[in-house]
């Protein structure tokens, strides 16, 4: 496993525990906003795993903080905001795609937002960037099927971005990010069975039934 982060202190603490627990991992600490390292990542995540299977878009950005209304943003922040959140995981996919389409079987998840579909004051550059993104994993599954896409709603967490973005929020009614990643490591699991390019919602992702509720269609 190979993990891509920009803060590298906390990279390396999630590194030594799954090193702990017995698991292979790595740190890379790249931000992905930045296009001269995207081509750093691929290199040396082959360079220590070999080729990928599973990747998760996880990179993400609120924009400045507290984030204000969208004719208050910053041009420079909103493109910050879509080279992180779209252009980022888009570059990364171009450079790791080959050899899962070669071999016709490899899952790409992108972490969407309920932003994506609900407009919300003050969300603008963050729900832009990924709508855009929703429909990148949709024109990918399009274009390269049999490869898996799916853009995942992992629904309101208790994150620092969420505590970021609301900070009043109670933490009690917010998901655990360890159930959440359960959720992912199923879609995983059952990703031939589910229609190639659809958004899903973690919250909804029945695992015992092996069944899910797409948030919208699958890719025509």
């Amino acid at each position: 496993m190979v993990l891509v982060a920009r803060a590298e202190e906390d990279l390396g603490k999630v590194v030594a525990e799954i090193r702990a627990e017995g698991g292979e991992a790595h740190g890379l600490a790249f931000d992905l906003g930045d296009k001269e390292a995207v081509h750093r990542i691929s290199g040396a995540a082959a360079a220590l795993v070999g080729p990928p299977s599973i990747v998760v878009h996880n990179a993400s950005t609120l924009g400045p903080l507290p984030m204000p209304l969208l004719l208050d943003t910053d041009c420079e922040d909103l493109e910050r905001v879509l080279a992180v959140n779209l252009v980022g995981p888009f570059r990364l996919t171009k450079a790791l795609a080959g050899p899962l389409v070669l071999r016709k079987r490899g899952v790409f998840l992108f972490v969407s937002s309920d932003a994506a579909v609900s407009a919300y004051p003050r969300w603008g550059a963050y729900g832009i960037s990924k709508a855009a993104q929703d429909h990148l994993a949709r024109s990918l599954a399009v274009e390269l099927d049999p490869v898996r896409f799916f853009a995942i709603d992992p629904g309101e967490m208790d994150t620092k971005m969420h505590a970021d973005a609301i900070p009043d929020a109670d933490p009690a009614t917010l998901a655990r990010p360890s159930d959440v990643a359960e959720k992912l490591v199923a879609i995983v699991e059952h990703a031939d069975s589910i229609p190639n390019g659809v958004r899903l919602s973690a919250a909804d992702f029945d695992v015992g039934a092996i069944a899910c509720r797409p948030v919208d269609g699958a890719a025509a």
